[in-house]
């Protein structure tokens, strides 16, 4: 009998696609150095680091420098939740989330209370899901932000 292994856990980590690998490979042998150095590799990985950010801004209609390349998801939770809240706090200090959000969310909101923010833990069901009731009584006009997930693989 053979076995096949069905793979469910994507939102943690998935395999890189085959053509990813091949366009990285340079990178991994050759063109190691680190875009923030001054030396002529560090130099060509700046470059070609600043030649992603610019195809990638194209692809999304926006500005290069619109782009922020962060090392992984929970990076990118912390700075665009930290962003958002400090930059809107003039408007407001009331942030909106599930009880069952990743650690990088819920430790994110847990800073920002300490700061002085109002965070409001929206339950979640058996299945892990919001009441968009729930979520829209949760709002008010101090909310700057709503972080939830809209599927949750852990619950």
């Amino acid at each position: 009998m053979t076995s096949r292994r069905i793979y469910l856990d994507h939102a943690a980590t998935t395999p890189v696609d085959p053509r990813v690998v091949e366009a990285m490979i340079p990178y991994f042998t050759e063109k190691y150095g680190n875009p923030s150095g001054v030396h002529a590799l560090a130099q060509e990985a700046q470059r070609a680091l600043e030649e992603a950010r610019a195809r990638i801004a194209a692809v999304l209609g926006c500005r290069p420098s619109e782009v922020v390349f962060t090392s992984g998801g929970s990076e990118s939770d912390n700075a665009a939740i930290r962003g958002v809240a400090r930059a809107c706090r003039p408007c407001g200090n009331h942030i909106v989330t599930s009880a069952v959000e990743h650690h990088a969310v819920l430790h994110t909101c847990q800073e920002l209370e300490r700061e002085g923010f109002q965070v409001t833990y929206v339950p979640v069901d058996g299945y892990g899901r919001v009441d968009p009731d729930d979520l829209a009584r949760a709002v008010n006009d101090r909310t700057i932000l709503v972080s939830v997930m809209y599927a949750n693989n852990e619950v």
